[in-house]
């Protein structure tokens, strides 16, 4: 039998190829399975709430329903507000239901009366898109960063071409270096040392390094660490701080508003000062400003350090109520508040609920209450003011606070003391009314309530505290007497006093001097002893003194007066009540309150309980229109409020300062890095809230805020070092095309600061480069030389008065500043006339600073004594010195060639007209050829970028 072998073999693998297409083919249909299964369970993108919804929101919807309009009872503003009910009677906003949710349809509409945005451009398909996208995934809400706790942020890791070139010199710089890197960015070479010492001398003290030190350092005798800790400790260092923080603090010397009066504040400038010196914590330097009376054991300084929310403004003006004033002193707090330490806008928050970010109308009120309960209220002698005593008087005050705490308790040492520091609490005379105002009997004035023969007034709920002693300050006419009663001018008589016909006879009941002067009087102290009472009641004050002459028939409508009083106060007894110690220790008291004193700064005092103030709520803002009561209370979207917490000012500084506020240490290292790199890691420095940019270097804000308030212990001094250490801030300042092409506003910071010196710093270099520059520190404000007729008061004339000797030549920090009349040069500069907290000063580049720098009296005075420095030397030795000397550069051919052409001109000007040497730039000297010509090339020199630029 044959059998056929190569059909069997045929047979075979024929069979062997079919078995293994169905298996190719069964293991495609799996693949595919498993590719659409995938697919199919692959996680959709999940939309964002705060990154990607609320921008749209915000650019398209919330003007008309948000913190200001809720058209058809509808706001996106609040997650309760966006997914309740509206007027329509159903939500406009169904989670997970974009089909059904009104919102979306609207958006899809092409009728211009129904199509949302109303009458405004249609949203792009892309963020219909995303608004459909996040309601199908349930809409769910979501917190804006920077309302998100501080957390700490690991170091990121970066390529090694970094390290090659020494750029990780810190933390920062591997923040930094992550950034670039996702624009193919590279850092510049480190800038030239003398570029650096100069630069990172005026960052940290605001003027040019000292000749010594930054030759040290050039010439590596010390390291750079060395250099920058000399600067720390170096006392410019708070000066130049200090005018950043003032700025914020709003600092003037005068009152502001229509008159405009001095005002004695320099004190609390001097304790910014000292404190940024100290390396006071940022925590401790913010508890003493808003809140130092309250601190346990109040020292002096941390009274004076009340004065930041004393800054506000006053209006002496006739007319004005006091009330009102008072109550817009205590709003521009609570603004000034938020804007300095949270970054926000909370201005926006005082008529509605904010436009953008989670604040309630109320929640404004509630932190209004705060500041609500402060004894100041806009009187024109700014009281409360913390006496300064002279060392005399301040012995005699330290006697009698002595004997009270041997004698007595601490509540009475404690009351004593506080009467005597800043004469509270009492009652001034605007809280009085005059009864039958139409008999023209009486008037109250910004100081003093005057009643004339048979005028009555009323203090209502007056509140003794059951104290039996009643002072005033007054200004009586001899043969006055006034009578004293209770809830009515015909009631029952308290006390009856008469004002014997003798100014200089002092009785131990009533102490002082007779005193004319209106806006400080030094008047009588009169000491009464009245009932026990120990409820409020209605205090009628009733004048008689018949001699006087009618108003209406008197010339002087003051010489009708009767009595002028001031202010009235009780105090409790004193011990030993009846002793001939006791009767000594009054006298003595009474007469320390009467004292002329050094100088009275304006402080912060707490009301006492029993003069507490209620809060309202007022109607869109209007103060005159009050809503519910509130009490104290904080944004819910911030940090909670701690129980330990009392709810006062100093419960709010804590609440401010409190590791867990997001705000706090996000806004003080955003603004330290601007001062240092001239634009904040968040641009907006203003605000961070939803409509401010985001930050460039997210993750790197965050790690700067946790060591800040962690390892740095909330030490300005460190985080201002570990920012100018860093690789990042020694770079070359230098742009190439390349850079400018991808990153032309430095962004991401592959390129070191260049940047314009402030207006201070600008002034007070051409003083120390001239060798002018005073070195003393602190004091009274003072008047350096400013053009003729700047100052021209309505009131009081033209009262600049420049000042002499050298405090003509102090650093600008102290020049005298008065709102309506800022000093001019610093204004060309884009200084504030600080009225309200200034966030930051908007750069200027304006014809007008080269006329200052060029003409104004200072850098006249400034170039002609650095001439006279140099007028003995050879001419282009003299030129290239001068250059270095203002510039710490080594001035190069072409621009020394420059200079000496200006000279050789300028001495041909001089040798054809020597009349011009007379009065040599209004110096009232006469000059050589040759100085004079070096004082021109030294008024050039102060004009170049070179000089007025930091590196």
């Amino acid at each position: 039998m044959r059998i056929n072998f190569l059909n069997l073999n045929i047979k075979v693998t024929n069979s062997k190829m079919q078995k293994e297409t169905k298996l190719l083919m069964g293991l495609g249909t799996m693949l595919i399975l498993i590719v659409v299964l995938f697919l199919g369970l692959r996680p959709h993108h999940k939309v964002d709430f705060s990154t990607e919804v609320k921008p749209i929101l915000n650019k398209h919807c919330i003007s008309c329903h948000g913190g200001v309009k809720k058209t058809a009872g509808f706001s996106v503003l609040f997650e309760s507000e966006a997914l309740g009910v509206t007027q329509s009677g159903k939500p406009a906003i169904i989670p997970g239901n974009a089909r059904k949710s009104e919102l979306i349809k609207r958006l899809h509409y092409t009728d211009p009366e129904t199509r949302m945005p109303y009458k405004k451009p249609a949203l792009s398909e892309a963020e219909i898109k995303t608004l459909t996208e996040w309601i199908d995934q349930g809409a769910k809400w979501g917190t804006h960063w920077a309302y998100l706790s501080v957390d700490e942020k690991a170091t990121p890791e970066v390529a090694t071409a970094f390290e090659e070139q020494a750029f990780l010199s810190n933390p920062i710089d591997y923040f930094i270096a992550a950034r670039m890197e996702e624009k193919d960015l590279l850092p510049n070479p480190p800038a030239a040392k003398n570029i650096i010492a100069r630069r990172v001398a005026f960052d940290i003290t605001g003027l040019p390094p000292d000749t010594q030190l930054a030759h040290n350092f050039i010439n590596e005798k010390i390291s750079y660490e060395d250099y920058v800790d000399s600067l720390l400790v170096n006392e410019g260092y708070g000066e130049k701080w200090a005018s950043w923080w003032l700025d914020l603090a709003r600092y003037a010397d005068s009152k502001g508003y229509e008159a405009d009066r001095g005002r004695s504040i320099w004190k609390y400038r001097d304790w910014v000062i000292k404190s940024l010196n100290e390396n006071m914590g940022f925590d401790q330097f913010t508890l003493e400003q808003l809140a130092g009376d309250l601190l346990p054991e109040t020292s002096t300084d941390q009274l004076i350090a009340t004065a930041f929310h004393r800054n506000t403004m006053n209006n002496d003006e006739g007319g004005t109520d006091d009330e009102e004033y008072r109550v817009a002193a205590v709003i521009d707090r609570v603004n000034t508040t938020f804007d300095v330490w949270q970054g926000t806008t909370m201005s926006c928050v005082q008529c509605h609920s904010h436009p953008y970010d989670p604040f309630k109308h109320t929640e404004y009120y509630k932190l209004m209450a705060f500041f609500n309960n402060t004894m100041d209220e806009d009187l024109v002698d700014e009281s409360p003011n913390l006496k300064k005593y002279s060392k005399e008087d301040n012995l005699e005050v330290e006697k009698v606070l002595k004997w009270i705490s041997q004698k007595g308790n601490k509540k009475l040492h404690t009351i004593y003391k506080n009467f005597l520091q800043f004469q509270e609490p009492k009652y001034p005379a605007h809280d009085f009314s005059i009864v039958d105002l139409e008999n023209d009997l009486g008037t109250i004035n910004g100081l003093w309530l005057a009643l004339r023969d048979r005028g009555v007034a009323t203090l209502k709920n007056f509140d003794t505290q059951g104290y039996q002693n009643l002072y005033f300050m007054h200004d009586a006419k001899p043969g006055t007497k006034i009578y004293l009663r209770i809830n009515s001018k015909n009631s029952n008589l308290i006390t009856e006093i008469d004002f014997k016909p003798d100014y200089d006879n002092e009785s131990d009941n009533e102490v002082g001097k007779d005193n004319s002067n209106y806006f400080n009087p030094r008047l009588k102290i009169k000491k009464v002893r009245i009932p026990k009472f120990d409820e409020p009641f209605d205090l009628f004050i009733e004048a008689r003194n018949p001699k006087l002459l009618d108003a209406k028939k008197s010339k002087n409508p003051h010489n009708s007066n009767a009595i002028n009083i001031i202010w009235v106060a009780t105090l409790p007894d004193l011990p030993e009540k009846g002793t001939k110690q006791n009767q000594i220790t009054v006298k003595k008291f009474m007469n320390l309150l009467t004292k002329d004193v050094d100088n009275k700064t304006p402080i912060m005092v707490e009301n006492p309980d029993h003069m507490k103030r209620k809060t309202h709520v007022f109607d869109r803002g209007n103060w005159m229109v009050k809503k519910e009561e509130v009490q104290t209370g904080v944004p819910q979207i911030l940090n909670p409020w701690e129980n330990q917490w009392k709810k006062n000012r100093l419960g709010l500084a804590q609440w401010l300062v409190d590791k867990e506020n997001p705000l706090t240490s996000r806004t003080l290292v955003n603004r330290i890095w601007h001062q240092i790199f001239g634009k904040g890691l968040v641009s907006t420095l203003e605000d961070m809230g939803t409509m401010a940019d985001p930050p460039s270097h997210p993750a790197l804000l965050d790690w700067l805020s946790h060591q800040f308030m962690h390892s740095m212990n909330w030490s300005l001094k460190t985080l201002i070092k570990k920012m100018v250490m860093s690789a990042t801030y020694r770079q070359s300042s230098r742009a190439s095309a390349e850079k400018l092409a991808i990153d032309s506003d430095n962004i991401f910071y592959s390129r070191g600061p260049r940047l314009r010196l402030k207006a201070e710093e600008i002034r007070d270099q051409a003083l120390s480069v001239s060798g002018l520059l005073s070195d003393k520190m602190y004091g009274p404000g003072v008047m350096p030389p400013q053009p003729d007729g700047i100052w021209e008061h309505k009131y009081l004339g033209n009262l600049w008065k420049t000042s002499e000797g050298e405090d003509r030549y102090r650093r600008g920090i102290y020049t005298y500043l008065k709102r309506t009349s800022p000093y001019p040069s610093m204004i060309t500069f884009d200084a504030g006339s600080r009225e309200v907290c200034l966030v930051n000063r908007s750069p200027t580049n304006t014809p007008l600073q080269a006329l200052v720098t060029l003409n104004d009296p200072v850098y006249l005075e400034a170039a002609m004594h650095f001439a006279k420095s140099y007028s003995n030397k050879e001419v282009k030795a003299a030129i290239s010195e001068m250059y270095q000397k203002a510039t710490l550069r080594v001035v190069d051919e072409a621009k020394l060639n420059a200079l000496m052409t200006l000279y050789e001109e300028a001495k041909k000007t001089f040798q054809k007209d020597p009349d011009q040497l007379q009065d040599f730039f209004g110096l009232k000297e006469v000059v050589d050829k040759n100085t004079a010509s070096l004082a021109v090339v030294a008024n050039a020199i102060m004009n170049l970028d070179e000089f007025l630029t930091h590196g």
